[in-house]
């Protein structure tokens, strides 16, 4: 299951390699990523007469990683799949933990499975053909990890976000090892996100709101996410759990690489009405994912909607 525009360069792959394999196209994009693609996939493998045995393999970005992998969650109630993504958002977080998922238009990855792949493959040399504004939304995930588990990598992000920026090798390779490594140790302790899985959801809450409130394919999600970290944090602040300076820290972070630190203006009331469809809302309430310090956060339901 491939995005279209790899098409060309996977055809002349598979030719070289002597290989035959069938592809099935999806249109780019997060608007994309909903029930009538799925439906459209799940029609091809029908078509192809797919056994439980035929591995699904997701080329592409995080909406083909994540529509391809609930195709195959779903499939003859589940086959296998391989990852290989192709964003840096994709090889830092969607690729990695199981999620799969399609978008609804009252709120985002609203229908889904956990389904874990069988393995994932990842080529930092995907990343040479990338434009800026995909390598920079990608960045955002990784400023999470440390923001939410490890101070000394976001240390390291303060000192390397130029090179990171700027593409260098060994950077990238630092960075995306150690974004897999802290998402793989939290998804090994919480798989199903009853509870410490939920960190990694840091700026999200807000961050949905913003894609679901401007329109799915306006804000890349990982500009989403960086602009809902923002919120995240200076609610923090409000709360008084964190001080002013750590909230610096993570706009100027945020800043270097490129990234939106200001949400889009939809008004209190669009923000509360969004968060409030989002998967994370339990009892009624809805689910924070808060800053004690950088690399110290913790999941709360305690906020007054005021």
């Amino acid at each position: 299951i491939v995005a279209a525009h790899h098409l060309t360069a996977l055809r002349a792959s598979l030719d070289r390699a002597g290989v035959a394999i069938e592809v099935v196209l999806i249109p780019d994009g997060e608007q994309h990523k909903n029930w009538d693609t799925l439906n459209d996939v799940l029609t091809r493998l029908l078509e192809l007469k797919v056994d439980r045995t035929t591995p699904v393999v997701a080329l592409g970005g995080g909406v083909v990683g994540d529509l391809a992998g609930f195709a195959a969650a779903i499939y003859q109630r589940g086959i296998p799949y391989v990852q290989v993504p192709t964003t840096l958002l994709a090889q830092v977080d969607s690729s990695v933990g199981g999620k799969t998922a399609v978008n609804h238009r009252l709120g985002k990855n609203m229908i889904g499975a956990f389904h874990q792949p069988v393995a994932v493959l990842i080529d930092t040399g995907c990343l040479a053909t990338l434009p800026a504004r995909e390598v920079t939304a990608g960045l955002a995930e990784v400023v999470k990890y440390g923001a939410i588990r490890d101070a000394d990598f976001f240390d390291w992000l303060e000192r390397n976000m130029r090179a990171l920026r700027e593409r260098e090798d060994d950077a990238l390779a630092h960075a995306i090892h150690e974004s897999c490594r802290v998402k793989a140790e939290i998804v090994a302790a919480d798989e199903r996100e009853t509870g410490e899985r939920a960190l990694l959801n840091f700026g999200h809450t807000f961050g949905h709101a913003i894609e679901a409130g401007v329109g799915y394919g306006e804000w890349l999600h990982g500009e989403a996410v960086a602009a809902g970290m923002m919120l995240a944090a200076k609610l923090s602040e409000r709360l008084g759990l964190i001080a002013g300076a750590e909230v610096g820290r993570l706009r100027a972070l945020l800043q270097c690489a490129g990234l939106p630190v200001d949400a889009p203006r939809l008004g209190a009331e669009r923000y509360l009405a969004l968060m409030s469809r989002d998967k994370k809302v339990v009892a009624g309430s809805i689910r924070f994912v808060l800053l004690r310090a950088i690399g110290g956060a913790f999941v709360t339901a305690d906020v007054r909607e005021a």
